[in-house]
């Protein structure tokens, strides 16, 4: 026998007879008024893991487009097949994330590197909100290491009018690298190009030395407990990047050894226009892409996809980027 199935007016009439007297069916779900505008902002920019006893934020300050031209020491078909290779191929500019880390050492609060401010353009300029939204703020920083004293790493140090960001911190550069920018000489026989980046060094740091809390450092001397600097020169005389040790475990935030993941992992022979000496900054390239992947250290870097951190392993001839997996703050890693 085949079986039957009510009407849907058979079935609303039996459960109007079922339902209790003076109960009423829900009213129907009303329209949606209007669309919601899509909403346009990222989350506040700032990432945080633990190294041993250590606690590292990364903070992003944003990002500014540098033209692929700038990137020179491989053939220009080979500089597109790499960035193809990581679709980034169809626009003239790459997209580079300008990062800075926050290490709570237990004893210290360090700051590395501080962002452009908005000395780069709008795109720029929010490590001092992300150390904020991230639950600290400038006043705690007691000190602030700089990789070098290009904009995109030393401008942030002031407020938008010109004062000191960071009143409770000592502003610690290598020797080399205050001496190149804020000596004179230098500057005189700079390219045209590279001019305006004295001025901009001497205003970052201007009102810290007036202040007495400018301290450059020698090769050797201690600066923070727990941290060493890295000697990654070429890019400018002094960059240097710094190495924090907790528990037998580290991270080598190490400024400006990589400007694109895309080129240069895989060719580290791949230069930028802005580094000061090109043959340094390959060797210096190459040493601690060599270090970071046989020593599986934690790498911490200014230009990389925020929030910059991950490993390098071997690939090839090169090397390659692994990147942080977002997830809890973890001592086992």
């Amino acid at each position: 026998m085949t079986p039957t199935f009510p009407t849907l007016r058979k079935a609303l009439l039996t459960l109007a007879v079922a339902l209790p007297a003076g109960a009423v069916l829900a009213p129907a779900v009303p329209a949606l008024a209007e669309l919601p505008g899509q909403q346009r902002t990222q989350a506040p920019g700032f990432y945080r893991m633990a190294i041993g006893d250590l606690e590292v934020t990364a903070l992003f300050d944003g990002f500014i487009d540098r033209d692929r031209k700038y990137f020179v020491g491989a053939k220009a078909d080979d500089i597109i097949g790499l960035l193809d290779r990581m679709f980034q191929a169809e626009r003239p500019e790459i997209q580079t994330a300008v990062n800075a880390y926050l290490v709570h050492t237990g004893t210290n609060l360090v700051l590395v590197d501080a962002g452009a401010a908005k000395a780069l353009g709008p795109t720029l300029g929010f490590i001092a909100d992300n150390i904020r939204a991230a639950g600290y703020s400038p006043e705690q920083v007691d000190t602030v290491l700089m990789t070098h004293l290009h904009p995109d790493h030393a401008s942030g140090l002031l407020r938008p009018d010109g004062a000191i960001l960071f009143p409770n911190a000592e502003v610690r550069v290598a020797k080399a690298e205050s001496d190149f920018w804020l000596g004179g000489e230098a500057e005189a026989k700079a390219p045209a190009p590279l001019k305006p980046f004295f001025a901009m060094a001497r205003a970052a740091v201007a009102p810290y030395a007036a202040a007495g809390k400018l301290k450059p450092y020698q090769p050797g001397d201690s600066i923070v407990p727990g941290v060493e600097p890295v000697a990654a020169y070429g890019h400018t005389p002094g960059h240097s990047g710094y190495l924090f040790r907790s528990k037998e475990q580290s991270i080598l935030l190490w400024g400006d050894v990589v400007h694109s993941h895309a080129l240069q992992f895989a060719r580290p022979e791949v230069v930028i226009e802005f580094d000061v000496d090109k043959d340094q900054t390959i060797a210096s390239r190459k040493r601690l892409l060599a270090e970071a992947a046989a020593q599986k250290l934690w790498v911490g870097g200014a230009h990389l996809p925020f929030p910059g951190i991950g490993h390098v392993r071997t690939e090839g001839d090169g090397y390659a980027w692994v990147p942080v997996e977002f997830g809890p703050i973890r001592n086992d890693r």
